[in-house]
């Protein structure tokens, strides 16, 4: 159990910290702006799969070379964490694109238009 809330603290350290970092150090104009939706901790702390979103960008073939940057600056940003975070290791990080807000979306929008379809079914109905 101190296991995983050791991995889970981390995460969150981790999301935070390259939330701030991204934003405030890193200046490449293909970037745009990028939030750090989760972070996945390797057990024995030495990768983090850091996922984010693109504002503006809705799929992960749009957000590609801002992925691409970040994976670029990975070592970078790994070294700024090390430098505020004092622990022994940092993990390795690795940039994703964060799927699942856009899977959410597209969920709601087909969820409203089969309420939709049901309502517009109900009023033909209650006119015939």
């Amino acid at each position: 159990m101190k296991e995983f809330s050791r991995t889970a603290r981390i995460a969150d350290f981790l999301k935070r910290e390259l939330g701030t970092l991204i934003q405030l150090q890193l200046r490449d104009p293909r970037l745009g702006m990028v939030s750090v939706t989760d972070v996945e901790v390797s057990r024995d702390l030495s990768h983090a799969k850091v996922f984010v979103t693109v504002m503006g960008k809705n799929t992960a073939e749009e957000a590609k070379d801002s992925v691409a940057v970040l994976n670029k600056a990975a070592g970078f940003l790994r070294s700024q964490v090390a430098k505020i975070n004092n622990a022994r290791t940092t993990p390795q990080l690795r940039f994703y694109y964060d799927a699942s807000i856009d899977r959410g979306q597209r969920l709601s929008k087909l969820i409203q238009d089969a309420v939709d379809a049901d309502r517009s079914r109900h009023q033909d109905d209650g006119e015939s």
